[in-house]
């Protein structure tokens, strides 16, 4: 496969996995947003900027973080990167450089998921309320990943596509974990309490998480079952560990496939041996918000050692 092609397969799956992700964290800033306060506490809606890491660009162009703001960085914004609108959009068009290489059903997922979102954005903001904008985006980006699952043949451009989504889900999960470390501290007496475990459950209803951790756990919601569910289970599929499990699965198969290996699978193993042998006790003593910060930076890592050894290609 030319890494022109590979590099555009590559983005689908990495754009597609971001623009829900961004809907993700609209989702968590207005769940949170219901909750009661407490003195200390940061506000939400800073918590996503500083999390999603677009608080400076936001602050240059809206100034205040409020909830209207929020709305229009995270979905509608082209000046944003990372919007669901410039997401989709940049998909599409990777999607359409690479039509060869998609399966007819894969193209129309994508290519009615732009159309809608032009329908949309000719509508009038006062008729979309949030929930709409949300679940239109997770059910958007399900459709897209299911088709590829159902249609696409199992060669190196599926191994690609799913690097992309696997690579972004670890970042993602991360960084929608580090949320609710923004809202809660600085006040340390807040730390396991009903107010935090409540928190925790709301983290895990926008991530589409609730039922599966009780099915899981049962009994009572903590912060180490938690970060237990969304970093080391593998029965979680956006879980750090099941991420990690992914991407190496797929370099070991590009590996093979083309007959030889490149750092980005050292890389990638280095990073499995340590998350497989991680226990929540460790995590919670290194600080849960430091380790998310170095984990965000190792997926980083991982991201270049995949371009530098695979792809080449211009459009992004």
């Amino acid at each position: 496969m030319l890494s022109r092609t590979a590099d555009n397969l590559f983005w689908i799956g990495r754009y597609i996995e971001r623009a829900e992700t961004a809907a993700r964290l609209l989702e968590v800033g207005a769940r949170i947003a219901l909750l009661p306060s407490a003195a200390g506490y940061r506000n939400e809606w800073d918590s996503l900027l500083s999390a999603s890491g677009t608080a400076h660009a936001f602050a240059q162009k809206y100034g205040e973080a409020v909830q209207r703001n929020l709305e229009s960085w995270l979905f509608f914004d082209r000046d944003n990167p990372s919007s669901v609108a410039s997401c989709i959009t940049a998909a599409r068009e990777n999607g359409r450089i690479v039509r060869t290489a998609l399966t007819t059903q894969s193209w129309d997922a994508l290519n009615t998921a732009f159309q809608e979102l032009k329908a949309l954005e000719r509508r009038e903001r006062s008729e979309l309320d949030l929930s709409t904008l949300t679940e239109w985006t997770m059910r958007q980006a399900a459709l897209i990943r299911g088709t590829i699952d159902a249609t696409l043949l199992r060669n190196d451009g599926w191994d690609f596509l799913n690097l992309g989504f696997y690579l972004e889900r670890a970042d993602n999960t991360a960084r929608l974990m580090d949320v609710k470390y923004y809202v809660l501290l600085p006040r340390v007496e807040f730390v396991g309490s009903g107010l935090d475990n409540y928190q925790w459950t709301t983290l895990l209803r926008a991530m589409s998480a609730h039922r599966a951790f009780h099915w899981a756990y049962g009994g009572e919601v903590t912060s180490g079952k938690i970060a237990h569910f969304l970093i080391l289970n593998t029965q979680c599929p956006r879980s750090l560990l099941t991420c990690v499990e992914g991407m190496t699965s797929h370099l070991e198969r590009l590996a093979r496939g083309y007959h030889r290996r490149t750092p980005a699978q050292d890389k990638v193993r280095a990073m499995l041996a340590e998350v497989a042998e991680l226990r929540v006790e460790d995590i919670f003593d290194e600080g849960l918000h430091e380790y998310l910060t170095r984990f965000i930076g190792e997926v980083g890592q991982l991201g270049a050692l995949i371009h530098d050894s695979y792809l080449n290609g211009d459009v992004r």
